[in-house]
């Protein structure tokens, strides 16, 4: 059976059509050029004057395909990052909020006063790592985190039964303390494996780390004395 429309009349209306695909895949080029940095553009300008030099149907393909690497050249990649660097920055925060309470808690527990001393000191020490964490995780999009972790409370829920029952020496003070900054440093191997975690962040990050790691040589050598 013969076609009801001839060849030439089938071939103009794809002509059209390819006209028409050609012209919104350049369109959609150019907007997105204008939103390219200028060390950007000049490479994508070269891109669209061999565009133009293509024949009709391999300006439909390659214009489309075209307008899809601008898109992504000029898709907002920040925010996954930004989400990402806030998650790591706020799980590392539950943590820190443990070390706080864990250090109160032996300041109300002590009967040493150098010891009540030092844990003070510790307990300041926390809030400000938890005060520079809340910083970068609020400059990254986050809320601030005063969140302790479930590991944490059920592990202070134990201590206080056990206090109840057998009482705290200063020994056993100690020892809670130790458990507890052997938890930190985990917590901050863990972030600074994190990619997310950069430049000033990763910095502060890993400066925090390095004054856990001294306070848990410490901790070790006052429950080796007791």
């Amino acid at each position: 059976m013969e076609s009801s429309e001839s060849t030439p009349g089938i071939a103009g209306k794809a002509n059209d059509l390819m006209d028409q695909i050609t012209t919104t895949a350049t369109d959609k080029a150019n907007d997105l050029l204008d939103q390219v940095p200028d060390s950007v553009k000049q490479a994508s300008n070269k891109a669209v004057g061999a565009f133009k030099s293509l024949s009709t149907t391999q300006k439909a393909v390659g214009g489309a395909l075209l307008a899809a690497g601008l898109a992504y050249l000029v898709a907002p990649k920040k925010k996954g990052k930004a989400k990402r660097t806030a998650a790591a920055l706020d799980q590392l925060l539950l943590f820190v909020n443990d070390r706080i309470k864990g250090y109160k808690r032996a300041v109300d527990e002590t009967k040493n006063g150098d010891l009540r001393a030092y844990y003070q000191q510790l307990v300041g020490q926390s809030q400000q790592f938890a005060e520079e964490l809340n910083r970068y995780l609020t400059r990254e999009g986050g809320e601030r985190e005063t969140g302790t972790t479930l590991k944490g409370k059920l592990y202070r829920k134990l201590m206080d039964a056990q206090a109840a029952v057998t009482g705290r020496d200063e020994k056993a003070i100690l020892a809670a303390n130790l458990y507890g900054e052997r938890w930190a440093l985990k917590a901050y191997k863990k972030a600074l494996r994190r990619a997310a975690l950069k430049g000033d962040i990763r910095e502060a990050v890993r400066s925090q780390f390095a004054q856990s790691k001294r306070t848990y040589k410490k901790l070790k050598v006052l429950v080796a004395n007791q």
